[in-house]
């Protein structure tokens, strides 16, 4: 089991992946900044950097504006 932002709850299976988990919780935004348990994830390593069973993930949404 893996929690996202300390509320979603989201089934873990071996070889999930940063991408893996984007696609399941539906976040398709192109500016995300993710953190697996505490580390942050460069975005070009979301396709090859496997979530642990048990993790802690944190996904911000950027945004610009005034």
């Amino acid at each position: 089991m893996i929690i996202v932002n300390n509320r979603d709850k989201l089934d873990w299976h071996k070889g999930m992946t940063v991408h893996d988990l984007l696609q399941e919780m539906g976040y398709s935004y192109k500016l995300i900044t993710v953190t697996v348990n505490g580390t942050l994830v460069p975005q070009s390593d979301y396709e090859d950097h496997e979530v642990p069973d048990g993790a802690e993930v944190t996904v911000f949404h950027l945004a610009h504006g005034g």
